[in-house]
């Protein structure tokens, strides 16, 4: 695979010390009793309430999830008008600086809500057909007969049947699709690596199937939204992040959100520690990282705020017409890249609590970072959340992840900000 690396040490890198998840879910154990234990919080409110938010046992839940072992993590949370921002633990574990509920934050798979969004306004303007193949776009990238049974709807809700390609980009991380081979070698080597786009859809494309076209269950691809950037850049006539930072995140009135123009973040942001299931002790911090290798699937940057803003105005009919958000939210039954079922519309989760009640958005995960951004189905309720450690437990004989007391305490959380009795 044709790439360009760069060399020199990275300058941020310290070795002192769950989702689908867009990339891998999991758990792993972290000691963070030598760090300062820290909370912060805000509130403002308004007139009109939602039903009976309750800031201090949110703030009681994510310190839990801190003493379960949770370097760091932020939230909001929206009920009705009524808007509160907590935090707790740490940003750096060397320094013991807290995390603040304001700060920068790695995204990952929430970036596929954004790209979806963009190609529903072409096909509101009648440039892209959701049901065309595409190979009547793209027919160099996805030739042949899987590019005449392929259509754009098929890559927004992952029934392509195109193979993930990070199996073969990171051989390391084989072990997780099946193969033999586990370990953070990928990781550290590909750490500066500038991947070409186009690369990585031949690698997908050319990989064993993962099922045929627009069969159920799919399965989620990041090569899928490749080739939808492709398809983006090739309607709009510019870069896919130009048209997305002009059309959805301006439209949105996001002011923390964007694409990075390289590895190093520049606003305050916190350290971005892998466990990688207990293989990377201590876990390392990755955020200093080229996100060339999952940009337009898993490369955004927000915060908690912007991303309940985006939500908000996405399901409120403020980025996309009503009917093309109709679209978005007609589901199937995908397997994530953690072996679960998830429904899975045009880049939206539907996720229902245990009360029933409906919530829309997403989840995403990449080296060291992961996040959640939900909105109930009325608009009333949103929660979202950002932690600075993944992978955190250990992996058992069985080769599934261990039980960790993070995992309780973090759904507990959800419950709590989900409103769920």
């Amino acid at each position: 695979m044709r790439r360009s690396e760069t060399a020199a040490a990275d300058p941020e890198r310290t070795d002192i010390v769950k989702i689908p998840s867009a990339i891998l879910a999991g758990v792993v154990v972290l000691t963070i009793s030598a760090c300062t234990m820290q909370s912060a919080s805000s509130e403002t409110d308004t007139a009109r309430t939602g039903s009976g938010f309750d800031p201090a046992a949110v703030q009681s839940a994510l310190d839990a999830v801190r003493d379960a072992g949770m370097t760091g993590l932020h939230i909001e949370v929206r009920d009705g008008d009524r808007v509160w921002s907590g935090a707790s633990g740490v940003a750096d574990i060397a320094s013991g600086e807290p995390i603040r509920p304001d700060m920068l934050h790695r995204v990952g798979s929430i970036t596929k809500t954004f790209v979806a969004a963009a190609i529903m306004q072409q096909v509101e303007q009648g440039r892209i057909g959701l049901d065309t193949p595409i190979g009547d776009y793209l027919p160099h990238l996805v030739p042949g007969e899987r590019g005449a049974a392929i259509t754009v709807r098929m890559l927004l809700d992952h029934t392509s049947g195109l193979a993930e390609h990070l199996p073969y980009s990171f051989p390391s991380l084989a072990g997780f699709f099946g193969g033999t081979e586990l370990s953070s070698e990928s990781l550290d080597e590909h750490r500066f690596t500038q991947f070409d786009p186009v690369e990585l859809i031949a690698t997908g494309v050319n990989a064993p199937a993962s099922g045929q076209p627009g069969a159920t269950p799919g399965v989620y691809s990041n090569t899928n939204y490749f080739l939808l950037s492709q398809l983006l850049e090739q309607v709009t006539a510019t870069a896919f992040q130009t048209y997305i930072a002009e059309n959805v995140i301006e439209r949105a009135g996001l002011e923390h959100t964007g694409f990075p123009d390289g590895p190093t973040l520049t606003a305050a942001h916190p350290r971005m520690y892998e466990a990688l299931f207990g293989m990377i002790d201590p876990p390392r911090d990755y955020s200093v990282y080229n996100m060339s290798w999952a940009l337009p699937g898993a490369g955004l940057v927000s915060t908690t705020a912007d991303l309940n803003r985006f939500y908000r105005m996405l399901l409120g009919g403020q980025i996309v017409s009503r009917e093309s958000l109709a679209q978005m939210q007609r589901t199937v039954p995908v397997i994530a890249l953690d072996g679960k079922q998830i429904e899975y519309g045009l880049g939206l989760h539907r996720v229902q609590t245990p009360d029933g009640e409906i919530f829309w958005g997403h989840d995403g995960s990449v080296f060291g970072a992961q996040a959640i951004s939900l909105t109930s189905a009325d608009g009333v309720r949103q929660l979202s959340v950002a932690t600075n450690l993944v992978r955190w437990n250990e992996m058992g004989a069985d080769g599934l992840p261990k039980p960790h007391p993070i995992d309780d305490a973090l759904a507990a959380l959800y419950r709590v900000a989900m409103g769920d009795k």
